[in-house]
């Protein structure tokens, strides 16, 4: 276990005390904060119930070791190894992820679209490696959530509900993979926010070397302090709940016989390319019915409006990390003091979405960064459209020209948000000056690096719990 009041993404980031980072970072003090408090509650948790330490400190290990992010896996390591006490166990399972990650560092985000008009953009390529050696020494729970973490991390378009299955029969619950699932993504996030403060800071590793995919062998309840974001957050947060939450019209079939039920749906609409109006989502996996909620789940809720919303009341079967995930989200996007505006955090969202192949998310933020460059006096509909329809381009990730949006500092934005999802992590300085020079200060900076790290996270979420849906008054868009 950590240490009490010591802060891992600081800790990971190499930030000291009265430095020049944690006072900016102190300006995202929620964000901070409740960072903190989603790692205690997905790697940490008072109660841990049938997930165990070890299974949470092996998953992180290996995340961060896809990440091509050492010092974080010494860090995980080392918490794996006070979860277990059998020193010679540690050393066989540590070896092991060792082994998995050395073979399974591919470029990503790879993968393969659901959506058919995006078929020209599918990038095939490997799942999880393991021998039948490592499977049996991992045992069915850890081999099927280190499958799980590979298509998170490295290519999370190819999440589909079949994948859940394996998870189902070797024992894991509804809850656990909500939280395994949540735990990943959230990875996703810790780890590029200390990679990217390490950045600015000048002091990033170099990048991991990885192989290209088609070359491998055979996706608090509000307090004073934070009532302010919370109201900021209400308008937006409204728009995108009323989205989600448009219920499947069709009945849903159940994969497997055993175990955790896995939903498919058959007769879904689905959109077919990226898009600016609203979408559906369905869940793979059983949200908890409204009246099944307690007042500690409203409470971990945050807004009244999501109890109608089957994606949040399938997150708060972890309650602790949904409220955490939730305030964290908040600041990031909706304290806007001395930092970025909210249409570029918005774009950081969207180009992000657009990389991991996330449909609903980019369907969500991509309408949020026009309505917010609107709002700000300047419509850029049809630079984000354009994002849409072209993605970044080949140069943004690698240090050349994207997708042109138009200006100086959406490109810049852009490009830095397109690097920050690569796994392993590729983002340097070279990154950062690019922002520096478009005329972003540093505290601004961290807001960008925060807006991509973020949504990191809530892409993995939504590609791995479920799918969006078209509404019916907009399936005219999505002839195949």
């Amino acid at each position: 276990m950590t240490e009490p009041n010591v802060d891992i993404i600081d800790q990971l980031a190499g930030i000291t005390p009265g430095s020049a980072l944690d006072e900016l970072r102190s300006h995202r003090q929620q964000a901070r904060e409740n960072a903190q408090r989603s790692f205690a509650a997905l790697l940490e948790p008072e109660q841990p119930g049938t997930f165990g330490y070890d299974e949470r400190y092996a998953v992180a290990t290996l995340v961060a070791g896809l990440h091509g992010f050492d010092e974080a896996s010494s860090f995980y390591r080392d918490l794996l190894s006070d979860a277990i006490d059998d020193e010679t166990a540690v050393k066989r399972l540590a070896g092991i992820i060792d082994e998995v990650v050395t073979n399974n560092r591919v470029q990503g985000p790879f993968g393969i679209y659901r959506e058919p008009q995006l078929a020209n953009e599918n990038r095939p390529g490997p799942d999880l490696r393991l021998t039948d050696e490592q499977r049996d020494a991992l045992g069915a729970r850890l081999s099927t959530a280190f499958q799980l973490a590979q298509i998170l991390v490295l290519h999370p378009r190819d999440s589909r509900p079949e994948m859940l299955v394996p998870l189902s029969e070797a024992g894991w619950s509804t809850t656990d993979l909500v939280s395994l699932e949540q735990l990943i993504a959230f990875l996703a996030f810790q780890l590029r926010s200390a990679w990217g403060l390490r950045a600015l800071a000048g002091t990033a590793p170099a990048p991991a070397s990885a192989i290209a995919p088609d070359a491998a062998p055979p996706g608090s309840v509000a307090t004073d302090e934070n009532a302010d974001v919370i109201a900021l957050a209400d308008e937006a947060h409204a728009a995108a709940a009323d989205a989600t939450g448009e219920p499947a019209s069709l009945p849903a079939d159940t994969l497997g016989t055993v175990g955790t039920p896995v939903r498919i749906y058959p007769e879904l609409a689905r959109p077919t390319h990226f898009v600016q109006h609203s979408l559906g989502w369905v869940p793979w996996l059983e949200p908890l019915a409204e009246d099944e909620l307690t007042d500690r789940h409203r409470e971990a809720l945050v807004e009244d409006l999501r109890a109608k919303n089957p994606y949040f009341r399938l997150l708060v079967r972890d309650p602790d990390a949904l409220e955490a995930r939730t305030l964290t989200d908040m600041d990031i996007f909706f304290n806007v003091d001395d930092g970025i505006g909210r249409a570029e955090r918005e774009l950081s969202a969207t180009v992000t979405s657009r990389v991991n192949g996330c449909v609903y998310c980019a369907s969500v933020h991509s309408a949020r960064a026009s309505h917010e460059s609107e709002a700000a006096g300047a419509s850029r509909q049809a630079d984000v459209q354009r994002l849409l329809d072209r993605g970044v381009g080949p140069g943004a990730l690698n240090g050349g020209a994207a997708t042109d949006l138009g200006d100086d500092l959406w490109n810049a934005i852009e490009r830095a948000s397109a690097v920050l999802t690569l796994s392993p992590l590729e983002f340097g300085e070279a990154d950062v000056d690019v922002l520096r020079t478009a005329g972003l200060d540093d505290l601004q900076v961290i807001d960008i690096i925060n807006g991509a790290a973020f949504f990191n996270w809530a892409n993995r979420l939504m590609l791995g719990l479920g799918e969006p849906e078209v509404p019916k008054r907009f399936l005219d868009q999505h002839q195949a």
